[in-house]
């Protein structure tokens, strides 16, 4: 699919969105900056995350690493920490090998084209067309899933949006609508247009600068448009965590640090197999994970937590340590590590939603251990 409009239509539908986009922009921190480093940060945090939840993350991730530099020389322990509940966290393990590399290979120089930026580890089209063109002014348009439901309302385009194999045609289309002398401008322009004015359901159209030029609007099918391909069924897993207690701590360990979630802490343990209760699951798993004999005492929360590809029940329960060494088989490491400790360590998200749980339930009765 190309795009069909005289130079007179791309011209007019440019200067629309850009005046449209001059009086309404929401005053979001990352586009009050030039700075390279920190409109990379926004768009690493921007992915996959709403605007309002990214916004006190980005305050306060530039407040600990203000620079490549102070990133690069971080403990990753401590750039996960500063992370902590965002989520994604591949997103920031790459951010933070990335920073390394800039300081290590290019003095800390940040690229400036758009084929170094894809050198860099967990860098794509998406985050090297959006710094590049923001940063830099360079010709790059960004798509994301705003855009991409702009150009199919837009131009009636049916290639579903989540179609692998669609979003290079996105592409094509979005760098043949790019105002090339204001690329960065209008990439903000098209994503705020997307996020606040053509939303996923209720398209507000009578809003819209540019429902003139919108095909879907034209046509009555900005309801049905743009066409996604349906999904499969999110699976669920039953889990059991023990929170072994030992001389007043209490036994935490740590993922590796590649793959879901990596380089958190947790508490120990696993899927409950076919058969098997909540409570059996739970000393099987300590057993195989962590190499204890403990004695499951009493329930502390269930919990439920969706991640992107599938959703968790967590059975979360006090333990009393029997006996045993810690001998790792998964983890990389653990702590024996005292409760008011526990906010020092990043955890995921499901963990988080019972640490108070657990705090408020052990400072009410006696150390289940004895």
């Amino acid at each position: 699919m190309r795009l069909k409009w005289s130079a007179a239509q791309q011209r007019r539908f440019r200067i629309g969105l850009r005046e449209w986009y001059l009086r309404h922009q929401r005053p979001l921190p990352w586009r009050q900056t030039n700075d390279p480093y920190a409109i990379w940060v926004s768009e690493v945090m921007l992915q996959q995350t709403q605007v309002e939840t990214v916004i006190p993350y980005y305050h306060r991730f530039l407040s600990g690493f203000p620079d490549v530099y102070r990133l690069a020389e971080a403990s990753l322990q401590d750039v996960l920490k500063l992370w902590e509940g965002l989520g994604y966290y591949a997103r920031v393990r790459h951010l933070h090998q990335a920073a390394q590399q800039l300081v290590r290979d290019y003095g800390g120089q940040l690229p400036e084209s758009f084929e170094q930026w894809k050198q860099l580890p967990g860098v794509g089209d998406y985050i090297a067309a959006a710094v590049c063109s923001i940063a830099f002014n360079l010709p790059y348009a960004v798509v994301d899933g705003n855009v991409k439901r702009v150009l199919s309302r837009l131009l009636g385009c049916e290639l579903p949006i989540n179609q692998t194999s669609a979003t290079r045609q996105y592409r094509m289309l979005a760098q043949e609508l790019l105002d090339i002398r204001q690329p960065g401008q209008h990439n903000q322009a098209m994503m705020e247009l997307g996020a606040t004015v053509c939303k996923p359901r209720r398209p507000q159209c009578a809003s819209c600068p540019v429902q003139k030029f919108c095909l879907a609007f034209k046509d009555g099918r900005q309801e049905t448009l743009p066409l996604r391909l349906p999904g499969n069924s999110i699976p669920e897993y039953i889990i059991a965590v023990g929170v072994v207690h030992k001389n007043g701590k209490v036994l935490i360990t740590r993922r590796k640090a590649e793959g879901l979630l990596g380089g958190l802490w947790e508490f120990p343990g696993g899927k409950v197999r076919a058969g098997e209760s909540p409570a059996q699951a739970c000393r099987r798993e300590i057993l195989e994970e962590v190499g204890l004999q403990i004695k499951v005492e009493a329930p502390i929360a269930q919990i439920r937590h969706a991640y992107s590809h599938f959703k968790i029940v967590l059975h979360v329960f006090h333990c009393s340590y029997l006996e045993g060494s810690v001998k790792l088989n998964g983890p990389v490491d653990y702590r024996w590590v005292a409760l008011q400790e526990l906010n020092n360590y990043p955890f995921p998200g499901a963990n988080r939603k019972f640490i108070p749980r657990l705090l408020e339930a052990t400072s009410c009765s006696d150390n289940p251990s004895g």
